[in-house]
């Protein structure tokens, strides 16, 4: 899952931490669909968590087609809300979805994430907080994320995979002498 994160400074949407878009793929394109996440205030690595959250979870909610758009705002203590639209295959009409995402599910989500990619996701927070970007750019950097879990299971990285299969196959020794 591409990720495009930006950090706004504008304090007139308080109290929304973020705001999640989805950027269609183009019909016949190669590169995959992107979601564009905007961080407002004071981030923080809950705070971009709890936003890459939204992205993952209004995906799930609102489909895994490659033709929607996605809407979300993300609210302290009430979670995201928004909506999705694409167009019908076979009508050709718009149809849209409502989505609403339970904080707690946001939370949740949001754990994974920081235990699946809290490295990746602290560098992309900590390049966006550099004091020196230039005057009136856009603070903005892409993050690449794993599937994201799939009805409760977590995705482990290839190395801790590695790890637990040497394990239950009885491939790994204490070499420390006993």
């Amino acid at each position: 899952m591409d990720v495009l994160v930006m950090l706004e400074d504008h304090p007139e949407h308080q109290p929304l931490l973020a705001h999640v878009e989805s950027v269609p793929m183009p019909r016949g394109a190669a590169r995959p669909a992107r979601d564009v996440v905007t961080l407002y205030g004071d981030a923080n690595v809950e705070t971009l968590a709890l936003a890459l959250a939204a992205a993952v979870e209004s995906r799930r909610v609102g489909g895994e087609r490659t033709d929607s758009v996605r809407h979300v705002g993300v609210w302290p203590g009430r979670g995201a809300v928004g909506d999705a639209a694409w167009r019908d295959a076979s009508t050709g009409e718009l149809v849209t979805r409502d989505l609403e995402i339970p904080f707690e599910t946001l939370f949740e989500t949001a754990r994974d994430l920081l235990a699946q990619s809290g490295q990746a996701i602290r560098r992309v927070l900590a390049g966006l907080m550099m004091p020196d970007w230039p005057e009136g750019t856009r603070r903005a950097l892409t993050l690449s994320l794993a599937p994201a879990r799939t009805s409760g299971a977590v995705a482990i990285p290839a190395e801790a995979f590695l790890d637990r299969v040497r394990e239950a196959d009885a491939l790994t020794y204490d070499s420390e002498d006993q």
